[in-house]
């Protein structure tokens, strides 16, 4: 029988590999300065990567149940591995079309479909702790960029970029195939030893999953497109805030660039942490209050932001609506396990995924176009404080839904018996 935490950790690998995606910032200037390409070429090889990140992720779900977590991971090995090492070559031969293939296309494929690789495995191996089994992998995808981004900056220095794009695409390659070697799902029931104790002893009452549903049936349910629609409206506010944090901090409060820099570093540890500590707060509270805690700090937050001049509360604020980003990533697994079981949970979450690449497009957008109208991002507040409003009353019906099914799943019990 294999370790379960040895699960976690080679799903904690994979997902650090393919979070190094979020370092592309770090290769825009080295690379303009190298081969003289527009920053804005550069950066939509970024764009195409993020946006096939959520699609392929949708699109690799059934694939990824058919094939199982090993053999999806060794094709997102490659995918990835190549994307990143064939960036190298794109430069060394100066071809921005080949760059967009490489880094644009092959690591967004290989990015969506080491995604999803291995998590629903890892919600099986975790009955007990779906929330926490999948907050340390996410995690790990939060702080992949956190640790290649200064790697990436020194060896680029050192040894050139062509070469450290090499270097690091064979090292995702192995560390990929390394995790990959040893993820498999458990045993059809599987339950850990001290799990079976609680229950036979009467400590712990396992709390069914409300159905078991293929990926087919789920998306005809109205709990389906809530949760869609809840993730669409929270990521979208979480990817704006990222995207114009350090302008919109320098202009509202009159933040220092230094300082606005040090807030955006300080921002990948609350995107990652966030993601581990409320996916492991969720499995004492439950996914649907989490869902609504989200919505109700970032109500809070983006009413108080206009009014703001305290530099310190104004940086707190954009942490806390980081930190419900990351960690409505890291709670989605669990509550598509707790909505619709775990027959085709791979798959189901491959199409809510779909919101990740349409939030990263709505967010921005919506940003930038009320900025060039207004000249200011005051009116950007007072939109998502209404887009969140709209995402907390979903976060309550959604609720409801849930009650209403427990409800009935009780009187046929009764009825049963």
């Amino acid at each position: 029988m294999k370790n379960r935490w040895l699960i976690a950790l080679s799903a904690i690998a994979i997902h650090l590999s393919i979070g190094a995606a979020y370092a592309y910032s770090v290769y825009t200037m080295p690379i303009h300065n190298e081969v003289g390409w527009s920053t804005s070429g550069i950066t939509v090889a970024f764009t195409i990567m993020m946006a096939l990140a959520g699609i392929s992720a949708a699109f690799f779900g059934s694939f990824v149940e058919k094939q199982g977590p090993r053999r999806s991971a060794i094709l997102a090995a490659i995918l990835f591995g190549l994307g990143q090492a064939g960036s190298g070559l794109a430069i060394a031969i100066d071809s921005l079309p080949l760059f967009l293939f490489t880094y644009g296309l092959a690591s967004g494929l290989g990015l969506g479909l080491g995604y999803i690789a291995p998590v629903s495995t890892l919600v099986k191996w975790f009955p007990d702790r779906r929330g926490l089994a999948t907050g340390m992998a996410v995690m790990g995808f939060g702080a992949g960029a956190l640790i290649t981004a200064p790697v990436a900056a020194s060896m680029m220095g050192s040894i050139g970029i062509t070469s450290t794009f090499y270097i690091l695409g064979a090292s995702y390659f192995v560390i990929i195939i390394l995790g990959a070697s040893y993820i498999a799902p458990p045993p059809e029931g599987w339950m850990p030893a001290g799990m079976k104790k609680d229950i036979a002893s009467g400590k712990k009452v396992v709390k069914k999953d409300l159905s078991q549903l293929t990926a087919k049936q789920a998306v005809k349910t109205r709990r389906f497109w809530m949760l869609w629609t809840m993730m669409l409206i929270n990521t979208s506010a979480g990817i704006m805030m990222i995207s114009v944090a350090s302008p919109m901090a320098q202009e509202v409060v009159g933040l220092t660039a230094a300082a606005a820099a040090t807030m955006v570093g300080v921002m990948g540890i609350f995107n990652g942490g966030g993601r581990l500590a409320w996916a492991a707060i969720s499995d004492y509270i439950g996914r649907p209050t989490v869902f609504m805690i989200f919505f109700v700090l970032q109500i809070i937050a983006f009413i108080m932001m206009p009014n703001i001049t305290n530099v310190l509360v104004f940086q707190a604020l954009i942490l806390v609506v980081v930190s419900c980003y990351g960690g409505g990533f890291s709670n989605l697994p669990a509550f598509i396990g707790d909505l619709f079981g775990t027959k085709q949970l791979g798959a189901i979450h491959g199409y809510l995924l779909t919101t990740w690449s349409l939030g990263g497009i709505l967010g921005p957008f919506i940003v930038t176009q009320l900025y060039d109208r207004t000249g200011s991002y005051i009116p950007v507040f007072y939109v998502f404080t209404g887009l969140i409003v709209i995402a907390f009353f979903i976060s309550l019906l959604i609720r409801m839904d849930i009650k209403s099914i427990e409800k009935q799943h009780e009187k046929q019990k009764e009825g049963v018996a």
